[in-house]
């Protein structure tokens, strides 16, 4: 009975293969069903009880007896169950939820067919598919389609109409006529058969019961086929987080989302200003040569893994990994106002993660890890290259630029180098003034590639 399972119990057909499928594919798929059987399942008892209750309600009105505790002890009983298919609902094959909901039906069929054993009431038992008690089936199957797969949805509507129907069949085979009363409705009706049928208490009416039977079955085999369409929009929806999730291992979230939302978002050549920045471990050659290749490949996951969550943190892109280093800009692939100000911001983060894990590695008896840090802010060339695969890149001066930025950092001692460009577009954003405390400037630094000189500020190593 389940979002996706392949059901099976007696009668019953098959659970559906939805969700083994989705397993196997990716576990975003089986994800989504899971949590929609959750929410579902939970909808749908509560949507019972509310049914229930009202119906309870509404039998008093239409029948003011005691005898009317028998049909609100049907009521009743089909609440519980309706918890007990909560309790055990999942997705996957699961014969007790097939069970429980099987022995729903059987309920409802009981209370319908069985004459009140406590009513003082001899009508002919002809008379009990006279109240048209069968809609009532209609609340079971539409509470159905919040939970359940198509095909626990159509199941639902074989097994109600196989049972309904025997039930008619057997009551007509075993119940004798009342005395009487069909002769009755023939002296007042004459020979008009339809009329006769329809009048006459000791009549089944089985055109009308199979009557029913259609009408659910059509309805049962439309719910069906909405709730298959549901199953697929969410299979497709997970697929598409699954595909998101695989981009987002090799762009940052919001080169994502603008892959995501656009046709080819990125395509268009075009200059911008971009703040850029460059991270590298110092000394890695020779911290490399002293460790063995497992060691080195844990130390840089560990490395990148901490410096990327703080360049996604401050909306910035990460563009590339350079070894034991990183280049990420901020402002692509769309300008912000306040790019300067999260690359300034990002740098100082991550040296505070930088110290904090070095806390750790002290602790555990490891060498410390220092880095080189250099942010540039100016105008950039933007684009994708490349024919079939394609790379979104940023190129220009402006990326040269932080690239000695961050080599200068050995020369200088610093643990930050940013230009004067950056500082004053951060300022000009409104950045808080202690992200570039503790700055101190070196005005007229001649760079290797560059022909005029510039004026960095550099924050000094502890």
């Amino acid at each position: 009975m389940e979002p996706s399972t392949m059901e099976k119990t007696a009668p019953p057909p098959p659970l559906d293969s939805d969700a083994a499928l989705a397993s196997q594919e990716t576990p975003y798929a089986l994800d989504a069903l899971t949590e929609h059987k959750r929410n579902g399942l939970e909808l749908a008892v509560r949507a019972r009880w509310i049914a229930m209750a009202i119906t309870a309600v509404f039998l008093v009105y239409i029948n003011p007896q005691w005898d009317v505790l028998y049909y609100h002890f049907i009521l009743a009983l089909i609440c519980i169950n309706g918890w007990f298919i909560r309790r055990v609902g999942r997705v996957g094959q699961s014969r007790m939820e097939l069970l429980l909901i099987y022995i729903d039906l059987a309920i409802m069929t009981f209370g319908m067919v069985v004459p009140n054993p406590f009513s003082d009431n001899s009508t002919p038992l002809p008379m009990q598919y006279r109240f048209d008690n069968f809609l009532y089936f209609f609340i079971i199957l539409a509470a159905g389609t919040l939970a359940y797969s198509w095909r626990t949805v159509m199941a639902i509507g074989v097994w109600t109409v196989t049972m309904w129907l025997v039930a008619a069949l057997i009551a007509w085979w075993l119940t004798d006529p009342v005395p009487g009363l069909t002769e009755g409705v023939m002296a007042v009706v004459g020979y008009d058969p339809i009329m006769a049928e329809f009048m006459d208490p000791n009549s089944f009416g089985l055109q009308l019961r199979l009557q029913e039977a259609v009408v659910f079955l059509i309805v049962a085999a439309t719910l069906a086929a909405s709730s298959r369409r549901f199953y697929i929009l969410i299979q497709n929806n997970a697929g598409l987080e699954r595909e998101r999730a695989n981009l987002s291992r090799y762009f940052s979230p919001n080169v994502v989302s603008q892959l995501s939302q656009n046709d080819e978002p990125l395509k268009q050549v075009r200059r911008q200003d971009v703040a850029v920045m460059f991270i590298d471990i110092i000394g890695f050659t020779k911290l490399a040569a002293e460790q063995d290749a497992y060691h080195v490949i844990q130390l840089l996951q560990e490395f990148h893994g901490r410096m990327e969550t703080e360049v996604f943190r401050h909306d910035g892109t990460l563009d590339k990994y350079l070894g034991d280093g990183l280049m990420a800009t901020f402002g692509t692939p769309v300008a912000g106002a306040r790019d300067a100000t999260n690359a300034l911001a990002c740098a100082r983060s991550m040296q505070l993660t930088l110290e904090r894990w070095n806390t750790d590695r002290r602790r555990a008896g490891e060498q410390e890890i220092e880095v080189g840090i250099g942010v540039h802010f100016g105008e950039t060339v933007l684009g994708d290259i490349g024919a079939n695969r394609l790379e979104y890149a940023v190129i220009g001066n402006t990326v040269n630029v932080a690239a000695r930025l961050e080599e200068r950092t050995r020369r200088l001692g610093a643990q930050i180098i940013i230009s004067d460009a950056l500082l004053q577009r951060a300022r000009e954003e409104g950045g808080d003034p202690d992200l570039w405390e503790g700055f101190v400037a070196h005005p007229d630094q001649e760079l290797r590639g560059l022909n005029q000189p510039l004026s960095l500020w550099a924050l000094p190593r502890v």
